[in-house]
């Protein structure tokens, strides 16, 4: 693959969504070619998984269905849409990807990483970006952010209570310690052009 994959992940609230924007105008400027997707989604059926994940009451789905869901629409998402556009030589930008199923479900809901990882072997072949940009903000903040964005109603994952989001948040922090070479944290507080500096220096060796 000629191309290059880099995932932004982090809790509810911390601005994946806008600075993964900001980031692809970003990288256009620079005279890259940018495919902007998100998980779950990405793909026409990876989406339609989406709306199973995303929607209904917060028991709709035991631990471990949502991790095969997620599996599922990766799995599509990857063959449909990240292979294709990384082959051709593109930048391709995720909103959320293995890590979000490492950090949810595996971490704050029990599963265990070797199990999430199984299934990503599975289906998606192990694929992993070449960086991950992990956005923080302390709880407070980002939980102030969530509510803002979600004022119409959060889905079924922004809805659950502060407890499962610190433990969340604690998952994504020991990734990234585990894996120092495809992981940059970056601080999420301040303007949003401040944000998206601290990302494109995160990437500086990939550009």
């Amino acid at each position: 693959m000629s191309g290059c994959f880099i995932s932004l992940e982090g809790g509810e609230g911390v601005g994946k969504s806008t600075q993964m924007r900001r980031l692809a105008e970003t990288l256009r400027a620079r005279g890259k070619t940018v495919v902007e997707t998100r998980e779950p989604g990405g793909s026409p059926g990876a989406e339609a998984i989406r709306a199973l994940l995303l929607h209904g009451s917060g028991d709709r789905w035991t631990p471990r269905a949502e991790a095969l869901l997620f599996a599922a629409a990766r799995a599509d998402h990857v063959a449909r849409t990240i292979r294709p556009a990384l082959a051709a030589g593109q930048y391709v930008l995720s909103d959320r990807f293995l890590d979000s199923s490492l950090a949810y479900q595996g971490g704050a809901d029990g599963i265990g990483a070797e199990a999430i990882r199984a299934l990503h072997l599975i289906g998606s072949e192990g694929l992993l970006p070449d960086r991950t940009l992990m956005l923080t903000l302390p709880a407070k903040e980002a939980a102030a952010r969530a509510a803002a964005r979600d004022r119409e109603g959060a889905d079924r994952f922004g809805a659950r209570d502060a407890a499962y989001h610190s433990r969340v948040m604690a998952s994504f922090l020991a990734l990234a310690e585990a894996e120092p070479d495809r992981f940059r944290v970056i601080d999420a507080l301040g303007e949003p052009p401040e944000v998206t500096d601290r990302l494109i220096a995160a990437l500086d060796d990939l550009l």
